[in-house]
């Protein structure tokens, strides 16, 4: 550590971190005992109570405080002679442009959402700047070096999780590997976006409202649907009926049900709901019967069958909450005496909770009412979505779970731990380090594994090369099936260009016209053009987007450009394809048959491409499957394969396993992994 301390490559280096939370805390914390003199901080967020477990450089008196500052201010503490600099502001903010990057040596990412990422890489990209991304997955974790013109830049895989990185609900990686870390040169390593990031899941509104089948199902209904209507804007189209041939009598009598009367008690009001949405709703979807032919029928339930008759004083008592002056700690487990948050309930503790939370919600928080929207670190309304959901679980059939699973679900948590946010942070600055002293030939790509083996928990890989098709650093171009003469040019900004390819302030251009431009800068005159562009059909613009024309899509902001080659078509799928269009070209890497004895290029494999090279897939029924595709693409040259014969023969009649061995040597460790898709014929040693 003294030795790094006095580097030059250390002591002079300027960084910027991008995130203070989870892994921001310890990357900072490591940063400073490592000898870095000069760091600055962007993140936007301010400490919650939920953050408290594990960012250790925030205390129960920041609660509300801007991360940034307060990690900075507790740092500067035990290093008070180096210099940190702390933004409260958004990444994407125009502040921090081509110009703000610049002036780094190194940027190092700690964010916890795919739309950061992607604009960071681009600016990256664009600034030739090395950029170190990273992650976590609950427990494990993932980094990596990515580099542009000779800059390294480490980085992390697709964001598949929640704390500390990651918003999704998501299974093991494959191999027993959660995340991968990745080395990235313009030209010769893979940037960020060189592999299409899964995107959130989404579930039909017939399976949600009608035939749910799995506990993410109760939650979307539970926390999308009934919380909103009860607690939300109550004009929002939100249909909690299934859909029948008794639909529109049902829709009516929903519009009534959920308004509480003038002279009806809360409780009376709470169980009224809990007949309406766990019996009668559920009368009417048992109504059709083709529904059900396949399908394990629901059961009905009702307050009079399942709460006992008891005193309506002992379903709960508020006066337990009389002491909290903040909202979000007002608890319906406090009033009814439930204390472990990890304990699954029974239906009749369940059914309590439910109808407490109204009972609190309105008898407690009631200006809040009709401006709600579920906040995971609300207990009330956590406490009352598991409650719900756990009671449509109950009817339909499905297991149960407890406060602390439903809460995961319904935040889109994946639970972390300091621990693994240390290792990663390690692992940065490592990586960091390598960048700054130019030490090209030992960057790796470094994979943390779910189950060591032979008392190995981190595997470290060398990088993998560039996706050709890649829109982002290859400039492949993508084509657009759109129907030209029903969608607006609105349509494609916000689906397509914002949503899909991560623009913040696109320009649209069709040959020398320009359809679609914003800016600060734009007079009145063209402000009304492009707002009138936006509302007509894309057959209809002056300059008009049919098939066969070409888009050239730019951001000025990120300078980057794509184009995008128009296709017309017809119909879509309202299910399997909501946007109503569909891009193309943004895809893996293809298999791509080599010779052995030749160096690797796009294709090419000696070990897993497991991680950037995989695509995260939902199932109409709501699993999560993590399918392989294709090859790993390596750097340089691939070890001979006939080194150690009995090692190739590894593959014989193992192809559609997916499975890890590690040996050891006394050179090193050979890693070999092995797959459908996978070259397992080729090895590499790991100095």
């Amino acid at each position: 550590m003294a030795s790094l301390q006095r580097s030059p490559a250390v002591k002079g280096s300027k960084v910027l971190m991008v995130g203070a939370g989870g892994i921001g805390c310890e990357l900072l914390k490591t940063l400073a005992l490592s000898g870095f003199e000069d760091i600055h901080i962007i993140d936007m967020d301010t400490i919650e109570v939920s953050n408290l477990n594990r960012q250790f450089l925030f205390r129960q008196s920041h609660v509300g405080q801007s991360k940034a500052k307060v990690a900075r201010d507790a740092v500067l503490k035990f290093r008070p002679h180096i210099s940190i600099s702390s933004y409260h502001a958004n990444v994407k903010d125009p502040d921090f442009n081509i110009d703000f990057y610049k002036q780094f040596n190194v940027v190092l990412n700690g964010l916890d959402n795919l739309d950061a990422r992607r604009h960071v890489n681009r600016l990256c990209l664009a600034a030739d700047i090395p950029l170190v991304e990273s992650g976590t997955t609950g427990f494990l974790g993932q980094n990596g070096v990515k580099l542009w013109d000779g800059y390294p830049e480490v980085t992390g895989l697709s964001p598949l999780g929640g704390t500390g990185g990651f918003t999704q609900l998501v299974t093991s990686w494959p191999l027993e590997i959660s995340r991968v870390v990745t080395v990235h040169v313009k030209g010769k390593t893979e940037c960020y976006e060189c592999q299409p990031k899964p995107t959130p899941k989404t579930y039909p509104v017939c399976t949600i409202t009608s035939t749910p089948s799995k506990f993410v199902h109760c939650i979307v209904w539970a926390k999308d649907l009934l919380f909103a209507k009860l607690f939300g804007d109550k004009n929002q189209d939100n249909d909690l009926n299934v859909r029948s041939s008794d639909a529109a009598s049902s829709s009516q009598q929903a519009e009534d049900v959920f308004e509480r009367q003038n002279d009806e008690g809360i409780e009376e009001y709470a169980k009224r709901i809990y007949d309406h949405v766990f019996g009668y709703n559920i009368e009417i979807a048992l109504s059709n019967e083709e529904t059900w032919k396949n399908r394990n029928k629901p059961k009905p339930l009702y307050s009079r069958d399942v709460f006992p008759e008891e005193p309506s004083q002992q379903n709960g008592n508020m006066d337990k909450n009389c002491a909290t002056e903040d909202p979000l700690s007002v608890s319906a487990m406090t009033s009814l005496g439930l204390k472990n948050p990890q304990d699954i309930w029974s239906l009749l503790e369940n059914s309590r909770i439910f109808v407490e939370a109204i009972k609190l919600f309105f008898g407690k928080r009631e200006k809040e009412i009709g401006n709600l929207s579920f906040d995971k670190d609300d207990q009330l309304a956590v406490e009352f979505v598991t409650a719900a959901a756990n009671t449509r679980a109950a009817s339909f059939g499905i297991p149960l779970h407890s406060l602390f699973e439903a809460k995961g679900i319904a935040g889109n948590i994946v639970h972390a731990v300091a621990t693994t946010n240390a290792v990663i942070a390690g692992l940065i600055v490592i990586e960091a380090i390598k960048v700054l002293q130019g030490d090209a030939n030992n960057y790796r790509m470094t994979y943390c594994l779910e189950h060591p083996s032979r008392k190995m928990l981190l595997m470290p890989v060398e990088p993998f090369e560039p996706n050709k098709s890649c829109y982002v650093c290859s400039e492949t171009p993508l084509s657009l099936e759109v129907n030209t003469h029903r969608a607006k040019l609105r349509d494609l900004v916000e689906k397509i260009v914002k949503a899909k390819l991560g623009m913040n302030f696109p320009v649209i251009i069709l040959g020398q016209a320009l359809l679609y431009e914003v800016g600060d800068d734009l007079d009145k005159h063209m402000t009304a053009i492009y707002a009138a562009n936006l509302e007509k059909v894309l057959s209809e613009l002056p300059s008009p987007i049919t098939g066969g024309t070409v888009l050239k899509v730019e951001d000025l902001q990120q300078e980057f450009s794509c184009n995008i080659n128009i296709k017309h078509r017809e119909e879509f799928d309202e299910e399997k394809e909501p946007d109503g269009m569909l891009l193309l070209g943004w895809t893996q890497t293809p298999r791509v048959e080599k010779d052995d004895n030749k160096a690797v290029g796009n294709g090419g494999s000696s070990t897993s491409n497991a991680s950037p090279a995989m695509l995260v897939e939902a199932e109409e029924d709501g699993d999560i499957e993590i399918v392989p595709a294709g090859k790993k693409r390596k750097l340089g040259e691939i070890s001979k394969a006939t080194a150690n014969p009995e090692l190739s023969d590894v593959a014989d009649g193992t192809k559609n396993d997916q499975k890890r061995e590690v040996l050891d040597d006394d050179d090193g460790v050979v890693v070999m992994l092995d797959g459908e898709n996978l070259d397992i014929n080729k090895k590499k040693k790991l100095l």
